[in-house]
């Protein structure tokens, strides 16, 4: 990326690690919370990286940044989480350059997701750019391509039907939910976590089991008192769990802690209890599973259910691909530009000086001089003198390199470029 002039890092990286190679347990070793988050940026600050962006869900974990080279950003999150380097080369991947422009618009317009079109994935981009730019890591090229791949995403949503029918992780449990247990409406149901996935889940299950006996308990009970009051639920405080989960014949668990909050030791019980993780890390133990009355599953399988909406889905892929190519074509004939800012600036630069000597020039020799008429037509002739530049730098790519450098050499651009 030294080409284009827009970082003082060598090139654009990708870093990362998905759901198509690491497993849940793999990928709770990497998994960032908010803190994680802040700490792995003011690091990536002092080490003077100038535009970098992290994103970590349940499905993946992704630095996007300039680097030198792409240890930098692996040693930032191996640092900032519980992977290690060795762990982390076997299931990871690493994007450069155009190839991980590629991968950003791929993963931001859902097509990389778990679950075919799911867009959750797009607003975390916005809110981990959000981030950066607060803290000053954030520069043009960054914005402008968190930017288009908005733009794609909108565009895939709005002109195709690749989101169309309920289909997600929360969806997904409740499913399976009603796939697996008889009589849904009569059963328990206990719901430990009210984040997006947990808030997702309880109204999902409110309008597909009209079950009247679901239960909230959230660390910070006012968290879920207030999706309580929206469906009519009842809540119980943390301290309650236990005694809760006794009485219950479904948990579902999302709280996003960085370790189990769910154990064998919390469970005493003897009717059958089906228990649904959908955090990543996994907040469940698999110690549970040694209960004989006890299912445990795991988001990932629950993700991996396919059905007609997921079918139909994927008819509206190469639709949703002629879209990006469109959108990311835009983004890469911008970034070629890029190439020649520094001597379009450069000559406009050099323009203005031969102009301003040429009018001073004028001025001590012609009477009654207007200045005012000549800075007017001389400043419209350098727009037009730089216009037909910039045109033909952007129309002739493959001689762009040529052109850039007889124009230095004409105009002697050499200083001006320092």
């Amino acid at each position: 990326m030294e080409d284009y002039h827009v970082s003082s890092g060598k090139h654009f990286y990708t870093i990362g690690l998905s759901y198509k190679k690491a497993d849940a347990e793999i990928r709770g070793h990497f998994s960032l919370d908010e803190e994680g988050k802040a700490r792995l940026l003011a690091q990536a600050k002092t080490e003077g990286i100038d535009a970098i962006l992290v994103t970590s869900t349940c499905n993946r974990t992704e630095i996007y940044g300039f680097a030198q080279h792409p240890f930098q950003l692996i040693k930032l999150l191996c640092e900032h989480t519980h992977g290690t380097v060795e762990e982390f080369e076997k299931v990871a991947y690493v994007h450069k350059n155009k190839s991980a422009i590629s991968h950003m618009f791929r993963v931001g317009t859902g097509l990389d997701s778990q679950i075919l079109g799911d867009f959750e994935i797009i607003s975390q981009l916005k809110t981990a750019f959000i981030r950066s730019k607060n803290l000053g890591l954030a520069n043009a090229f960054l914005e402008r391509l968190v930017n288009a791949v908005i733009q794609a995403s909108k565009r895939i949503k709005n002109e195709t039907e690749i989101s169309s029918g309920a289909t997600s992780v929360s969806f997904a449990s409740v499913q399976y939910i009603l796939n697996s247990i008889e009589n849904v409406s009569e059963k328990n149901i206990l719901l430990f976590g009210t984040g997006k996935i947990g808030r997702n889940t309880c109204e999902n299950l409110v309008k597909h089991t009209r079950n009247e006996h679901i239960t909230l308990i959230n660390r910070t009970k006012d968290k879920a008192e207030k999706i309580a009051g929206k469906f009519n639920l009842i809540v119980k405080d943390y301290a309650d769990l236990q005694a809760e989960i006794r009485n219950s014949d479904i948990l579902i668990v999302a709280t996003g802690a960085q370790n189990p909050t769910i154990s064998k030791e919390l469970i005493y019980t003897n009717k059958d209890l089906l228990i649904l993780d959908l955090s990543i890390p996994k907040n469940v133990s698999e110690d549970v599973t040694l209960l004989d009355n006890v299912k445990l599953v795991h988001l990932d399988q629950l993700s991996q259910m396919t059905d007609e909406t997921l079918q139909k889905r994927r008819q509206f892929i190469p639709q949703a691909e002629i879209i990006i190519q469109e959108v990311e074509s835009d983004f890469n004939s911008w970034l070629e530009t890029r190439k020649f800012a520094p001597t379009i600036k450069a000559l406009k630069k050099k323009l203005k000086g031969m102009k301003d000597a040429e009018l001073d020039f004028q001025r001590k020799k012609i009477e009654d001089f207007n200045d005012q008429h000549a800075e007017i037509v001389s400043n419209r002739i350098i727009q037009k003198i730089m216009k037909h530049f910039a045109n033909h730098l952007k129309g002739d790519s493959e001689t762009t390199d040529e052109s850039l450098e007889l124009i230095q050499k004409v105009f002697q651009l050499e200083e001006y470029q320092k």
